[in-house]
Formats: C-alpha cells, sequence, structure tokens
C-alpha cells in the first residue's frame, strides 16, 4: 500500500524519473499518555519494525490539552510543526480557522485505500468543515455508564444476560439509584462532582437527549434550549442533594469510590475500561459491565469525541509527495490495525474493525458500541473542543450547582452571559 500510495504521489507531482527513495522519517506528536500512550508507543513500534528501511517514525509526546494546541499552533505557523499529529475533532474547526491544517483530499482516500463511507456519517462531518475533510479518525470516544453487577442485581437492576434494566427515564433512573443504596452500596453512582469539564459531558448528554442544541445560527442557548440546559444540570444536582452520589468528588475520587464497592454505578469514558480489566485480572475488582448511557429524556443521545489523525500545514515548506504518501500509509495502517487501539476502550472509527467478528468478541466494548448511533459532537466553532473555552465557562458553574451552592437558572443565566461575552 505504501509503494501505490508514494507511485500515486510522486506521479501526481510529475516526478516519475524518481526511482528510488531513501527511508523517510515521519515527525509525529501526540498528546496520548497513560494505557493510550502504551498502546500507541506499541503500535509506533511494530510499524517501524515492519517497515524498516521504508518509512521510520520518530515519535513526540506532548502535554494533553491547552499545551498541546498551542504548541501545534505556534509550531505550525511559523514552518516548525511535525509531518503528522493527533488531535481532537472538537479542536477541528478552531485549527482550520488558524490555517494549521491541510485538507485530506480525494486523491488521499484514494492512495490510503480508505472510503469515507468506511466511517459513520457523524464521525465523518465531526471532523468536516465546509464540505472539505481535515482529519481521519482513529476511534471514538464517548461516555458509558459503568456498573457493579453485585450491586445491580441485589437491587433487582440485572437481566439473566448481566445486563442493565429499568434505567431509561429520570424518574425510573433515580429510582435505580435509591434501590442499589438500599441493596447496601453507600452511594448509588460515583458523580464527578468536582470537575466541571468532565461534568459537562454528562450534562450535555441530558442536554442532548432533549433535542437541545448549544449554538443555533451563532447564537447560544437560543429559544428553549436554556430551559433544557437548566434540566439537564437540574438532574445532576438532585442526585447529590438526594444523596445517590458524593458531593465534591474530583475525578480519581469518584474512580476509587466505583473501584471500591462503594458506588453501584459509574459515568466516565470509555478510556477507564484498561483500569478496570487490569485490576479484575489481578483479583482486585468485583464484575463488572458497561453500556450506553441511559435515556434519561426523550431520546439516547452521547457525548462524544474522536481522537484523529491530522496533516499539519507548515507555512512556508514545500509538501513533500513522497512524505506526504508515508504520511498517508501510516494512517492506513493505523486504521487496520486499530483492533489493538480498541483495547484502551475506544471504539474504532474505522468500520471495517468495528464491524469485525474479533471486535464482537471483545466486551464490554461491544456491548456500549450501540452507542455510535446516538453520538451528538459539540457545535463546530472556534471555542469548542476539549481544554476550551466552552470546557471552562461550564466549569465555573456546573460545580457549585452540582453541589448545591446555585440554582441550576441562575446558573444558566451566568453560562449564557459568559458564552456570549466570547
Amino acid at each position: 500500500m505504501y509503494q501505490k500510495a508514494r507511485i500515486l504521489a510522486v506521479a501526481g507531482a510529475g516526478l516519475m524519473a524518481v526511482a528510488a527513495q531513501a527511508e523517510q522519517t515521519v515527525l509525529w506528536w501526540d498528546f496520548l499518555s497513560g494505557g493510550d500512550g502504551a498502546r500507541m508507543k506499541k503500535l509506533i513500534a511494530e510499524f517501524n519494525a515492519e517497515h524498516k528501511g521504508e518509512i521510520a517514525i520518530r515519535a513526540t509526546t506532548l502535554e494533553w490539552g491547552v499545551p498541546y494546541y498551542t504548541k501545534a499552533r505556534t509550531s505550525v505557523a511559523v514552518g516548525e510543526g511535525p509531518d503528522i499529529m493527533t488531535y481532537h475533532a472538537s479542536r477541528i474547526p478552531l485549527a482550520v480557522k488558524q490555517g494549521i491544517l491541510q485538507e485530506i483530499t480525494a486523491a488521499d482516500w484514494e492512495a490510503m485505500g480508505l472510503k469515507t463511507d468506511d466511517y459513520i456519517e457523524s464521525v465523518r462531518n465531526a471532523v468536516s468543515i465546509g464540505g472539505a475533510q481535515y482529519g481521519v479518525p482513529l476511534d471514538i470516544h464517548p461516555i458509558v455508564l459503568y456498573y457493579n453487577k453485585e450491586w445491580m442485581a441485589k437491587a433487582g437492576l440485572l437481566d439473566d444476560n448481566g445486563l442493565p434494566v429499568n434505567l431509561d427515564g429520570i424518574d425510573t433512573f433515580r429510582a435505580a439509584l435509591a434501590k442499589a443504596k438500599q441493596a447496601g452500596a453507600r452511594w448509588g453512582i460515583a458523580g464527578i462532582t468536582a470537575d466541571g469539564n468532565f461534568s459537562f459531558r454528562v450534562v450535555y448528554s441530558l442536554f442532548a437527549q432533549q433535542g437541545g442544541e448549544l449554538l443555533t445560527d451563532g447564537k447560544w442557548l437560543a429559544g428553549d434550549n436554556a430551559r433544557k440546559f437548566e434540566k439537564a444540570l437540574a438532574v445532576m444536582a438532585d442526585w447529590t442533594q438526594a444523596g445517590f452520589q458524593s458531593p465534591y468528588a474530583d475525578y480519581p475520587a469518584a474512580v476509587a469510590l466505583f473501584t471500591s464497592g462503594e458506588a453501584a454505578m459509574m459515568i466516565n469514558g470509555v478510556w477507564e475500561v484498561p483500569t478496570l480489566k487490569d485490576m479484575y485480572d489481578q483479583g482486585d475488582l468485583f464484575e463488572w459491565g458497561a453500556v450506553e448511557l441511559p435515556a434519561l429524556f426523550d431520546r439516547p443521545a452521547t457525548f462524544a469525541d474522536c481522537h484523529t489523525f491530522v496533516i499539519p500545514a507548515n507555512r512556508g515548506k514545500r509538501i513533500d509527495p513522497v512524505k506526504r504518501a508515508a504520511v498517508l500509509h501510516i494512517i492506513q495502517w493505523m486504521a487496520n490495525h486499530s483492533l489493538y487501539w480498541a483495547t484502551a476502550g475506544h471504539i474504532p472509527a474505522y468500520l471495517p474493525v468495528t464491524t469485525s467478528e474479533a471486535y464482537a468478541e471483545m466486551e464490554p466494548n461491544a456491548t456500549y458500541s450501540r452507542v455510535i448511533q446516538h453520538l451528538v459532537f459539540e457545535p463546530k466553532s472556534e471555542f469548542a473542543g476539549v481544554a476550551g473555552p466552552i470546557f471552562d465557562v461550564m466549569s465555573t458553574y456546573l460545580v457549585p450547582t452540582q453541589n448545591g451552592e446555585m440554582d441550576a437558572a441562575e446558573a444558566v443565566k451566568e453560562i449564557l452571559y459568559e458564552l456570549n461575552d466570547l
């Protein structure tokens, strides 16, 4: 495949006379740490071994969040960026406005041997601006509902297949939290109540389950959307007030409440799957599972983002067609090897992998993968994206509201004011 991509690239540039090429060194930047980082390093090592003498990935891992995206923007703007980067789909609108990404063209897709139809529509749309595509998604990483099978069984909330039942609907889910506590769990759910960045993912999901739109025709929370957001936030506040979840629990504390057996359920990202699997395999964890977030309102909807591969538009640098061919081959290779990436809990974005028999046997991934039918992404805005301005605004008000320090209606008024002030 690399040879095909190289020939296409060279031919397109009118350089068919080039008969032999030295090993291509591809500069790679990512923000992947922990289990993600370990898995990607293994994939890179495997790729380099397989392509010795042809392509060598020289990888650098940078600090996640604002530091990463700031360095990417400033480096690419002066022509000092890498040849390929990982990027969150939610950050692509800002990057396109800044002019730091190259379009992934129809010729690129042909060179990779991939098809846009190999990705679901919502994911393709997440990396597209104005009809042009700027990233190739590697995965989808939504939030899911984790559950302790022992507590759920005692509460009468499991079916014969070990899957949760009677969770859809606000009142039904609230009753389930109460039943879990009555069964002996200290908490019905391990809520992340001291981290507004994460809470936004849950509130946004419940907001979208009502058909809510954060940004409509350039206006924040237009029409009845403010009321829908308030209702979503009020649900989270009620769980704390009723004693179903711990107040002021940060991310590590919430995970600890669940893994220690104190909480019957936990809403968290799919990226926690490896941690729970490792603990279970070592005999340090109970029987557990993970499913799509229940529909508490009108319809299923779950916040998600994607890790994608992008090609920087390094200012002042000529685009070497052979180097580009090497980059495209890396993207294609990673897509075809994303079953291993799924062991980090992520759902592979490449459908030939997600629909494979091997993936169907991967649990709990295969069970919660039905969530891809109900994904909701942040609005396409320069203010969107992980560690971006929208997250910052939400974080300021979601924490006090969840912990009873602020009324949900007042919080939404302040959120709307700050969003407009952006």
